[in-house]
């Protein structure tokens, strides 16, 4: 097994958190709690990521990302604060796991005999029907 990516590595010191009022369930509670969690990390900023892990980040997460640097995730669909904040960590090392690591390289591959013959099948049937559209008229 691979070991993980962000093994040793404890990016909570490196986050930020604030809390304001969710627009999400919570009935008459939304009106008086701050439930929604915005998660805001620094990548620019972070002491734990290496130079070309920010720079892959800041590529693969550049929609994620704003103008200042910081990575942005929000979760509003709890009642509670704290499920709020475990659901937006949550998230976050996901996000990270998923960027950092690296893609299997696609292996070219050629079509099997059996796709050639389908293919070439379709296409003399394609052709039976354009010809007998044409003997009709």
């Amino acid at each position: 097994m691979i070991e993980d990516i962000l093994s040793g590595r404890d990016f909570i010191r490196e986050i930020q958190f604030s809390a304001s009022r969710s627009s999400g369930p919570g009935g008459q509670n939304v009106n008086k709690v701050s439930t929604k969690v915005e998660l805001r990390f620094s990548i620019p900023g972070s002491n734990l990521l290496t130079d070309p892990e920010k720079e892959l980040l800041l590529t693969v997460l550049k929609k994620k990302i704003n103008a200042d640097g910081f990575l942005i995730i929000v979760s509003q669909s709890e009642r509670t604060q704290l499920k709020n904040k475990e659901k937006t960590v949550e998230k976050f090392y996901a996000l990270l796991r998923k960027s950092l690591t690296p893609k299997k390289k696609r292996k070219p591959t050629k079509p099997g005999i059996a796709a050639k013959e389908k293919r070439l099948e379709d296409k003399k049937m394609v052709a039976e029907k354009k010809a007998r559209r044409n003997t009709i008229r």
